[in-house]
């Protein structure tokens, strides 16, 4: 995977931490934002994913139960 640069302005307080973050715990600051910025990403398709869910018909219990071959009698 090629990589590029990008520019981000943020709070100096942030910089400040993230730095003290990174250097004590031997981790490479690109490495960090780059893990950071994928977490994010798969949160929000989590989220698109959770919404589309929402949408779908709902079924009782005892039918997914049936279905499965299960009486729910336990």
């Amino acid at each position: 995977m090629a990589n590029v640069q990008i520019s981000a302005r943020i709070d100096a307080r942030i910089k400040a931490v993230l730095d003290e973050v990174c250097r004590s715990r031997g981790i490479v600051m690109n490495h960090f934002i780059q893990e950071a910025i994928l977490d994010r990403l798969e949160e929000l398709e989590d989220v698109e994913d959770l919404q589309s869910i929402r949408h779908e018909p709902k079924r009782p219990l005892a039918d997914v139960l049936n279905s499965l071959g299960i009486d729910g009698t336990a």
